[in-house]
């Protein structure tokens, strides 16, 4: 993680998660982080509405321009970027695996602007709609407005990804009847 507000919220999720894959959302107060505030937002996870902002820090919204509750947050990407960030965005919320990535952004007057973007998941709780967090801060320090983000790299971080997840045991629940599995044991 290049930015220290990603470095600084990933070390407050990672302790509030304990041994677990992921924290309770209740474990992570707003005070520890609260210099820190503008740049974290929530999302709920719901492929079907592009995983809409529940809440935008204030400095997120004023990267974008607008405030931007209630709007996909993979409309922000443009083209093959778009289907990339969702792919990641399952992996985090489903597998409960941190996700660093790198992004770049068109500032209004046409130049490129480098940000770094840290998501993180919620541990999931009964009759509670799936969420994850993360936060968004700009590496050149740039205070102007963006949009058109394109995913440049991405990388998991924390802790190592399991063969078989709860996102891969749903898919095969799904499946009836007899089933062979190559490979397992």
């Amino acid at each position: 993680m290049k930015h220290p507000s990603n470095r600084e919220f990933f070390a407050y999720w990672d302790e509030a998660r304990g041994g677990a894959a992921a924290p309770d959302r209740s474990r992570l107060g707003p005070e520890p982080v609260r210099h820190l505030l503008g740049d974290i937002f929530v999302l709920s996870y719901d492929p079907a509405a592009g995983y809409p902002f529940r809440v935008a820090g204030t400095r997120v919204c004023a990267l974008l321009g607008r405030d931007v509750k209630g709007e996909g947050f993979s409309a922000l990407f443009a083209g093959d970027s778009r289907h990339e960030i969702e792919d990641i965005l399952g992996v985090v919320a489903e597998e409960m695996l941190a996700t660093i990535a790198g992004i770049t952004a068109t500032a209004a007057d046409g130049t490129l602007v480098h940000l770094e973007l840290l998501l993180l998941p919620f541990n999931p709780r009964t009759n509670a709609p799936l969420s994850l967090t993360g936060l968004l801060a700009p590496l050149d320090g740039g205070h102007q407005t963006v949009d058109h983000f394109k995913l440049t790299s991405w990388r998991h971080v924390g802790h190592e990804r399991k063969l078989f997840g709860p996102r891969a045991l749903r898919k095969l629940a799904v499946a009836r009847g007899f089933m062979v599995y190559e490979g397992l044991r």
